[in-house]
């Protein structure tokens, strides 16, 4: 993959986690994820933004992980455990706010499918 190319395939990932992090449950915030991260057993309501805005800054940080390039291994690794984690998490926890449960499956095989790409034509 030619330098450009990778560079915008890194943008293209960050961007994902950019959105999903600080649009999605930040600032704005969706009322959506809120619902979804309220549905998480045995989570008082009371913390419920504290977790959704650490969640929110954990994906700000991966997309600048991401942007660096350094070890994007272990950063593939990682975002595929999340974003294993937070649909297999979504779609057991609150089912019914997750409006096209096989488009979330779909888009997310694409994204980490571009992140392993990414990651197998990076050099270490």
């Amino acid at each position: 993959m030619s330098a450009w190319r990778g560079r915008a395939a890194r943008w293209a990932i960050a961007l994902v986690w950019f959105y999903e992090g600080f649009w999605c449950k930040i600032w704005p915030g969706r009322a959506d994820q809120r619902a979804i991260v309220g549905d998480v057993p045995l989570l008082p309501g009371w913390a419920v933004t504290a977790v959704l805005a650490g969640i929110g800054l954990a994906e700000v940080a991966i997309g600048v992980w991401v942007l660096s390039g350094r070890r994007a291994r272990a950063a593939a690794l990682l975002q595929s455990v999340l974003v294993v984690a937070f649909n297999f998490g979504g779609l057991l926890f609150s089912p019914g706010r997750i409006e096209e449960p096989g488009r979330l499956v779909t888009q997310d095989l694409a994204f980490l499918a571009l992140i392993w790409m990414v990651t197998w034509t990076a050099a270490e």
